[in-house]
């Protein structure tokens, strides 16, 4: 009888374990397409692909390219080359997606999702 109780206490523990995947909230801000307005009011496009690569495009069309992860609740940035990368920590969403992303240097943008 005692391991019938034992094997229903384990059962309860098992949902604690599917509790875990957490975390998947803070995955970074996923693939797609952004629109990231700068504080000057320049408005750049961020392309983050499923890969975990970017691409940055500004408004005269040069393009920024590396790699993209997410870290401690921070999506950041790892360009080629010799710029050096940044992370940027994020806002609560929006109604419309669009959140604040904060970097290390204080630096604030506004990021909003392109509609497809």
């Amino acid at each position: 009888c005692s391991q019938k109780t034992e094997e229903k206490k384990e059962t309860p523990a098992e949902p604690v374990a599917e509790a875990a995947p957490a975390p998947a909230a803070d995955s970074g801000t996923g693939p797609g397409t952004y629109d990231v307005k700068l504080a000057d009011g320049t408005v750049l496009t961020s392309v983050i692909n499923a890969d975990g690569t970017y691409v940055d495009t500004d408004p005269k069309g040069k393009q920024v390219k590396g790699l993209y992860a997410s870290h401690d609740g921070k999506d950041c940035f790892d360009p080629e080359g010799d710029e050096l990368g940044m992370c940027w920590a994020r806002s609560a969403p929006a109604a419309d997606g669009s959140f604040t992303a904060t970097a290390d240097d204080g630096t604030v943008v506004t990021v909003t999702p392109k509609k497809k």
